[in-house]
């Protein structure tokens, strides 16, 4: 049997980049493998376009925020799907897409939520707030478990979300591409200064915020240091209001993965410090570029990195500042940091993923 795979992205924006880039790969890795496959996403109008990959459907759709687009009708998703007729549905959306989880089980259709983000620590980081969050994210996440056949998660700290839900879990880590981000690539000079990066959108939800005061705690403390920001997002003002008189330089959004791959290379440390990362994607690819990483340590970002490339603290400017001194002492950090990423490849993910969709399209087989 051919698998027709339909994946469905929605809240997607220009610089969605971890998403993205695993919708891209795992696409990918769909086609070279024989499947069928299609893409659906939110877009300024509506568009059609064959590729190699697969066809790319996108919806237009209205902005919410940030510059993210959500498709808000999914009996379109559902006409879309009705002519395509997928084998199964990998759905990149824990609300909006619920009618179209719920067409597929009624087809007989295998379901996939492919759980990106934790939507208590999401809210939590967006809002500021904790209280009642909790309560509204455990009953949305039971109505998801009588919807999904399958939910993946690419942490143990994602999986956590889902302890009282009875819909299997499966861990499958997304991979890093080895070949962009090499250390090859560059080095950091050797003039004494410690040079920092942090590399993501430049919203609430991805802690920039707390990145930036790290480096200004470390300029504070007099340490020699420059910090380069690469990355674009709704609250720049206020990052620059928090960097001060310190070295901390914004480049704006990095349009090319071998340019951002060539400035992660030539930082010293890459400081990815969101505690509520499900995965951390910018931390792979700062170890695949050869640089280690300062993380919280809570996230799924915590779970990739070890003592011999990366170090993690509590989510504070002050301890996070300790961690990057102690580990730019570290011996042998830039190899260690490039064997550690060497453990995620792409085609160990997408063929996890493969196993799931052909075990998911058995009962439309028979």
């Amino acid at each position: 049997m051919t698998l027709r795979i339909a994946q469905l992205a929605n809240f997607v924006g220009p610089t969605s980049g971890g998403m993205r880039t695993a919708l891209e790969h795992l696409g990918q890795g769909y086609c070279e493998a024989g499947a069928e496959r299609i893409l659906i996403t939110p877009g300024e109008r509506d568009s059609i376009t064959r590729t190699e990959v697969g066809t790319v459907v996108r919806m237009k759709a209205p902005k919410v925020g940030g510059g993210y687009r959500l498709i808000t009708d999914p009996w379109r998703v559902i006409e879309t799907l009705e002519r395509f007729q997928p084998t199964t549905v990998e759905i990149s959306d824990k609300s909006t897409l619920l009618p179209v989880a719920r067409w597929a089980r009624k087809n007989g259709i295998g379901s996939v939520l492919f759980s990106h983000e934790r939507l208590d620590a999401m809210l939590s980081l967006r809002t500021g707030r904790q209280l009642g969050v909790a309560a509204g994210v455990g009953a949305l996440y039971k109505l998801l478990s009588r919807t999904y056949d399958a939910v993946v998660v690419t942490s143990r700290y994602a999986a956590e979300e889902f302890d009282e839900v009875t819909t299997p879990l499966v861990r499958i880590p997304l991979g890093v591409d080895l070949d962009t981000f090499h250390p090859s690539l560059g080095t950091p000079t050797d003039d004494g200064i410690l040079k920092l990066v942090h590399a993501g959108r430049l919203s609430r939800e991805k802690s920039p915020h707390l990145a930036v005061a790290t480096a200004a705690e470390l300029h504070r403390r007099g340490v020699p240091v420059r910090m380069d920001v690469y990355g674009s997002g709704p609250h720049l003002d206020e990052l620059v209001a928090i960097a001060g008189n310190a070295p901390i330089h914004f480049h704006g959004y990095i349009d090319g993965r071998v340019a951002l791959a060539r400035h992660l290379a030539q930082a010293d440390i890459a400081l990815s410090v969101c505690p509520g990362e499900t995965f951390g994607l910018a931390v792979l690819e700062a170890l695949a570029a050869g640089t280690p990483v300062v993380t919280a340590n809570t996230g799924g970002a915590r779970e990739l990195v070890d003592e011999t490339c990366g170090r993690w603290r509590d989510a504070n400017p002050a301890a996070l500042a300790d961690a990057v001194l102690e580990l730019a002492g570290v011996p042998g950090r830039r190899a260690a940091a490039r064997q550690r990423a060497e453990l995620y490849d792409w085609d160990t993910c997408i063929q996890h993923m493969l196993n799931l969709h052909r075990r998911l399209a058995l009962p439309l087989a028979a």
